[in-house]
Parts: structure tokens; sequence; C-alpha cells
């Protein structure tokens, strides 16, 4: 395993890297949702690849994405491991959400109307997961929280995440909302640079990437 100069895992852009905790995983999107519709990697082509594979990765991705506090974490790992067919099931819920969120932001990004399915996916489960919201008073003051559930309901990761899927809809950063321009890419993130210009969900992946193509098409063509 390579490691950074100060002993961690080095961070790596395609499926994250195996640590003691789980996978490290790139979170460029800027948005939760978007960073959840970003867990599969060359996505449309040969090699696409599903970066939570197991019930396991999705919690390890949520605690890592701040969707989930370790102790729900915790909770729900014991009851995916107790529950093994109910947790694949919920897997594959929730893979079909975010196949949703994917294809209803880069309708956005690609300003295309947005898909109808995709839209009716997404308010489905904005009703399923609103019904968990409520309140709680910490250190003298009401903040929104999730409901507790007992036995833990296996889709907690996903209820924040269409919480936000839901903000950022009808937020003034939907029109920042973009699709990266590198090969094989695919992934979603919002432009937050001055002149809304950005083309890469990571400039030191995808944007050097296509920077090593243009230089190797340029010494190709001199040679030529």
């Amino acid at each position: 395993m390579s490691k950074r100069s100060n002993g961690q895992p080095a961070r790596v852009r395609f499926g994250g890297m195996q640590t003691p905790n789980g996978y490290l995983f790139e979170l460029t999107g800027g948005h939760l949702c978007l960073d959840l519709a970003n867990t599969v990697d060359e996505r449309g082509t040969d090699h696409q690849r599903e970066l939570l594979p197991r019930y396991e990765d999705l919690l390890d991705w949520g605690v890592q994405a701040g969707a989930l506090a370790d102790a729900e974490a915790a909770s729900l790992r014991n009851y995916a491991a107790r529950h093994r067919a109910a947790a694949f099931n919920a897997l594959r819920r929730i893979a079909r959400v975010r196949e949703a969120l994917f294809e209803l932001f880069s309708a956005v990004a690609g300003r295309r109307n947005i898909p109808a399915d995709a839209f009716a996916v997404l308010n489905r489960v904005i009703r399923e997961a609103f019904g968990n919201r409520c309140l709680e008073r910490q250190a003298g003051r009401f903040v929104w929280a999730w409901r507790r559930a007992e036995p833990p309901d296996l889709d907690r990761v996903l209820w924040p995440v269409v919480w936000f899927a839901a903000e950022l809809l009808i937020s003034s950063d939907l029109d920042r909302v973009r699709q990266c321009a590198g090969t094989g890419c695919a992934w979603l993130f919002i432009d937050t640079s001055k002149n809304r210009t950005r083309r890469w969900c990571d400039m030191s992946v995808c944007g050097n990437r296509a920077k090593a193509r243009r230089y190797q098409a340029r010494v190709k063509s001199r040679r030529r």
C-alpha cells in the first residue's frame, strides 16, 4: 500500500484504497447527493466499477461523507451482519436511488430535460425520508435531527442524501452543477470557480490526465 509522507494511506481516484476502517472515497462532488451519485467509477465504459459492492461499503461511505455518525454506522453494521438479506435489499434500493440522482443531476448539468422517472423516484424517497425528520433540543436550542429507529432502519444513510438533493434542486447553486469532462469519468460536481468554467471533478486527476493526453498528441503530431 502506498503511503503519504505522514504515514497515512495515499488518496487515490479510482475506487479508494483499503484501510483498516474501510475504504477511502474520493469526495469531489461538493455536495452529499452528488458524492453518492459518484460512487460508480468510469460510468458507461467497458471498465465501469461499482464502488459500493457491499452494504458495509455504503456505511463506510456514509461516515466519510458525513451522512452517518460513527455510532449510527456501528449500529447499522451490527444489524446488517445479522440480517444479510435485508441489508442486500437495502443496498439495491439505495443503488436505484443513486442512479436516479445521477440521471437527474446529469440532465441538470447538460441543460437537458429532467427525466420523469428519476424525478418520480426522488420524490418518493423524499416523502419517506422526510417522515423520519424530527426536532431535538440540544445544548439549549432546537435542531433538526433524524429519528432513531429500533431496530435501525437500513435505509438510514439515504435520508440526508435525499434531503440535500431536494435542497440543491431549489437552491441558487443548481446552475453550478457540472459533469466532469474527463474521458470515462462523468462524475458530478458543484462548480465553485469564480468564472464558472471548471471542467474537471478533480484537476489533480482528470485535469492532469487531459493535459497529459494533449501533450502526447502534440508530441505525436511533431513526429509525423
